[in-house]
């Protein structure tokens, strides 16, 4: 991409034009050969129509339908909701010669490592967790009992320092400070060290799964969470946990158990399962929970981090916050990521589902098999078709913030969210809690809210997540590192704090290549211990996806 080019075609089919920086109405733009002169105002990451169109022509962008004019639009217009809606391409399935796929040029990585944790099925974690999990929401509380009873004293954090204090203003408030000299004061304070865990140095962290289901839900659900609960158990990232179950919940714990033996028969994972309906106090059952999760950090403890090949590293891929830029800088940044690390025998994982809509033909076609490619097709059919019934569907998809820069559609937001898969054949297709047992790009049935997807990755077995947002995005995932990375350099000069790779070189003339070289080589630091902003920040959000409710 040129620096001096203020616009860009993304695909030679494309009838509209992408603005990289603020246009104004009667700018004169000269690009490839052609001259255009703006009737609106475009503001950065917006499109303008490239021909004159009729109502009901039909809008193309990355080389596919993205949506169709519902009024007449001239050539040098801005697309908005007002003049574009939603429409996509038709697809199936069919049996057909597949190309040989050409991995980029990885041979900058051949040979690298990264240190993580081995463990007995031949997976390699880069973080090193024990879980306490509840197995309904009933048990949350026990939960926090025990999490303050134990983080701190451990030497795991101190839970209760937030980097604020409002010591200042109970001063200034009761010296007479007016609200304007409240707003005006700094309550931001240098958080303290946490105490270095000096007991069990190779344990990165007890992490606490709260959530609101179990039960009262539907019965699905609750067997939906007992598999996801299994999935975290069996990631790699986690050497073992406690389970607390009340116990006539129908999240029933032999459903986990029975999950977890299905993921990995005979796992070694060391699993405590404790119901409190069956102990003599809830008192009693505490402590009894305290001291088992004390003996499964002595056996987590046992581990340490060695080198493992970068064949090792099982990378989800999901953005969040998008905006116009995400589909030709960050997304197509983790894209190359993706590529290089099949290249090199990994795994990458592309999720969100509804953010494929539109694509579809795209993913069927470099599916390995048809079998692969009929999965896909019957799992996206259906989930459009329940969202549709519960009075959604994925056309509802963008969020405001989606459509105020620049992604109109669900069809084009989604044609830029899979620029995150790269170019490489999906070797496989997963619904939701199904384990990632193949290597290369699997697609991962998730919903396109950003927790319930990250908390999807986690639990299918992803032990790194790169996560493009333009907007910005606070979130992390308890088990796994999730990378933030930025569509946009004023994104991430602005919020720098929560985000920590930028792209936005891109847009302004760096290479793919140079940029996701660069992504993967700060992937290896995280896959060896190295915190991600989310990690530093606390940022463990955890939300199980009830099927029924969300999309």
């Amino acid at each position: 991409m040129s620096q001096k080019n203020s616009v860009l075609r993304i695909h030679s089919k494309d009838n509209v034009i992408v603005a990289l920086t603020d246009l104004s109405k009667g700018d004169v733009i000269n690009y490839e050969g052609d001259t255009y002169v703006l009737t609106t105002d475009v503001p950065a990451k917006h499109k303008f129509a490239s021909v004159d169109l009729n109502e009901g022509d039909l809008v193309y962008m990355y080389g596919v339908l993205v949506g169709m004019a519902t009024q007449p639009v001239v050539k040098g217009e801005i697309l908005h909701t007002h003049n574009l809606v939603h429409r996509a391409e038709e697809y199936g399935v069919e049996d057909g010669e597949k190309e040989e796929w050409k991995a980029p040029d990885f041979s900058r990585f051949e040979g690298k490592t990264f240190q993580g944790y081995h463990r007995a099925d031949g997976k390699v974690g880069t973080q090193n967790n024990w879980l306490v999990i509840p197995l309904v929401f009933c048990e949350n509380r026990n939960v926090t009992v025990i999490e303050n009873t134990i983080v701190e004293q451990l030497g795991f954090g101190q839970k209760k320092e937030t980097g604020f204090s409002v010591d200042k203003l109970v001063n200034i408030y009761q010296e007479g400070a007016s609200e304007e000299d409240l707003l005006n004061t700094s309550i931001q304070i240098d958080k303290k060290e946490a105490k270095k865990n000096k007991l069990f140095p190779n344990v990165d962290g007890i992490q606490f799964l709260r959530h609101d289901g179990g039960c009262g839900g539907s019965t699905p659900d609750s067997v939906a969470l007992c598999h996801l609960l299994a999935g975290y158990v069996n990631n790699p990232n986690v050497a073992g946990a406690t389970v607390l179950s009340l116990g006539c919940q129908h999240a029933q714990a032999k459903i986990m158990q029975d999950a977890l033996e299905s993921f990995a028969k005979d796992h070694k994972k060391p699993l405590y399962v404790l119901t409190q309906q069956e102990s003599t106090s809830e008192r009693d059952f505490v402590e009894e929970a305290i001291k088992k999760t004390f003996i499964g950090l002595t056996k987590a403890n046992e581990f340490v981090r060695e080198p493992a090949p970068l064949s090792k590293l099982v990378i989800g891929l999901e953005c969040g916050g998008s905006d116009g830029f995400s589909g030709i800088s960050a997304n197509p940044t983790l894209g190359y990521v993706s590529d290089l690390v099949v290249g090199l025998g990994g795994t990458t994982v592309l999720a969100e589902f509804p953010e494929l809509n539109g694509v579809e033909q795209e993913m069927i076609n470099r599916c390995v098999t048809k079998g692969i490619a009929d999965k896909f097709s019957n799992i996206m059919s259906t989930y459009n078709e329940k969202a549709e019934f519960l009075g959604g569907g994925f056309h509802a998809n963008p969020s405001p913030g989606n459509i105020k820069d620049g992604l109109i559609t669900d069809a084009i937001k989604s044609a830029g969210a899979a620029k995150k898969g790269g170019s490489s054949p999906v070797t496989d297709v997963l619904d939701y809690t199904e384990q990632i047992t193949k290597k290369g790009l699997n697609l991962l049935c998730t919903p396109g809210n950003d927790v319930e997807s990250t908390t999807g990755l986690a639990g299918s077995g992803c032990n790194v997540i790169l996560f493009t947002t333009g907007l910005g995005t606070p979130t992390g995932n308890p088990i796994v590192p999730v990378v933030k990375v930025s569509s946009n350099s004023k994104l991430f000069n602005k919020m720098n704090d929560i985000i920590d790779f930028n792209t936005g070189g891109v847009i302004e003339g760096d290479t793919l290549q140079k940029t996701g070289e660069e992504l993967l080589e700060y992937v290896i630091k995280v896959a060896s211990g190295e915190k991600t902003k989310a990690m530093q920040l606390g940022q463990n959000d955890f939300i199980p996806w009830k099927r029924g409710m969300s999309l």
